[in-house]
């Protein structure tokens, strides 16, 4: 008689809190990390920007610019630039070495909520709460966006850009992507507003989440319901979601100060860590490493796994 195969090791989650760095800059409105994990970004409410090293909790660089608080930046793909938008309505570009302004975009008639950078690092986009995504050259000289997509009936609470294809998630409840290639938009409707959405690391499928504090997963080219996550709390903010670094696990923030896990296929809830008393505002997930950011009120949190030993420490 043979005897089954052990099961594979499951992925280990972040549960392990490594580091809370303070970050100084009023309340943290998201944190970003960089394109390859060994940096993040803190969007403050006190006007500023800042770069750390989060596993060392060591501040880089602050960028300040901007006319009112940050809600959201992001980093380019050779982190020679940063892009950040806010409730001055203004997108700005910055030299993440100088720390220097490049270019301020002004165009939108309302916050920003949400900006990203093309994968060559030639467009920003951004949207924001007039409905509109704008993109912007950033070679270029002019004031005005190259394009505009106003298609949506509601703000605009979250952009994510793939080599062809822009997803915008509105709070009108529907999720559109926009097939550059073809010059085809397809949406889907949730129903509930739209607070965050995100593409799953092998591009097949979407994780929406909404006021109704639910998240789903939709398959990217049908629009087919392929599964419903539901335990957390989300009814008054626009909190962020993502997949882990292999796609085992959907995360999202939650507004009872705590971090839910569920499983992928299985939809079965596998941890909600408990980050502190407030609201988990904005959560990042490292690119290819079992590590999470979380912000909670003016502080970032450095999550590892359990089994994760910080360089340096003793054996």
């Amino acid at each position: 008689m043979a005897f089954p195969e052990p099961k594979p090791r499951g992925p280990e989650l972040p549960q392990k809190r490594l580091k809370t760095l303070d970050c100084g800059q009023g309340a943290v409105r998201a944190v970003r990390f960089n394109v390859d994990g060994n940096y993040c970004l803190t969007c403050g409410s006190d006007k500023t920007l800042k770069l750390w090293n989060p596993l060392r909790g060591t501040l880089l660089r602050t960028y300040s610019g901007h006319g009112y608080e940050v809600l959201d930046a992001a980093g380019s793909f050779d982190n020679s630039n940063l892009c950040s938008g806010g409730g001055d309505k203004a997108v700005v570009l910055w030299d993440v070495a100088s720390g220097q302004v490049v270019r301020k975009f002004r165009g939108h008639a309302g916050k920003v909520n949400t900006v990203q950078f093309n994968e060559e690092a030639t467009v920003i986009l951004s949207g924001s709460i007039d409905s509109t995504i704008r993109c912007w050259d950033c070679r270029s000289r002019k004031p005005e966006p190259i394009q505009k997509l106003d298609e949506a009936r509601d703000g605009i609470s979250s952009v994510k850009v793939s080599d062809h294809e822009v997803l915008a998630g509105s709070v009108d409840g529907r999720v559109r992507r926009y097939d550059l290639r073809m010059g085809q938009l397809f949406s889907d409707y949730v129903g509930s507003p739209i607070t965050c959405i995100c593409f799953s690391r092998d591009g097949q499928c979407t994780l929406v989440s909404s006021l109704d504090s639910t998240l789903r997963l939709l398959d990217k080219d049908t629009g087919e319901l392929l599964g419903e996550y539901t335990g957390h709390k989300n009814k008054e903010y626009k909190l962020d979601c993502c997949l882990s670094e292999r796609d085992t696990h959907v995360v999202s923030c939650s507004e009872d100060g705590k971090v839910f896990f569920w499983d992928l296929v299985e939809g079965a809830l596998a941890l909600a860590l408990p980050v502190g008393p407030g609201v988990v505002q904005s959560l990042a997930y490292h690119p290819t490493e079992p590590c999470l950011l979380t912000a909670m009120g003016g502080s970032i949190q450095c999550w590892r796994e359990e089994t994760y030993e910080a360089e340096g420490a003793p054996s």
